[in-house]
């Protein structure tokens, strides 16, 4: 029986090591793949973060109101014109202004 007992020992040493050795070789294995792969596809690290530019501003109603109100403002100055409350110079230099 003690000699029996020494075999299994010795076996499980000897495949427990030779795991060991197999697992440590297809480690090694797959880091040279992977650079290999690396290498292959012309991968490079990245050499900085670049932050991406802020987006422009949404238009907001107000511009449209603007527009609007730019445009009811040139009707009033139109009618002024042609009651003769304003002379040709006036309504001219009144929507100059206006537009600006």
């Amino acid at each position: 029986m003690p000699g029996l007992l020494r075999g299994v020992a010795r076996t499980a040493v000897v495949a427990g090591t030779a795991t060991a050795v197999s697992n440590r070789v297809s480690r090694r294995q797959q880091g040279r793949w992977a650079a290999q792969a690396q290498q292959s596809q012309g991968y490079q690290q990245p050499q900085g973060y670049q932050e991406a530019p802020p987006p422009p501003p949404a238009p907001t109603t107000s511009t449209a109101d603007d527009m609007t109100n730019k445009i009811d403002q040139l009707k009033q100055l139109g009618e002024l014109k042609a009651q003769g409350i304003l002379s040709e110079a006036e309504f001219e230099e009144q929507k100059r202004r206006l537009l600006a």
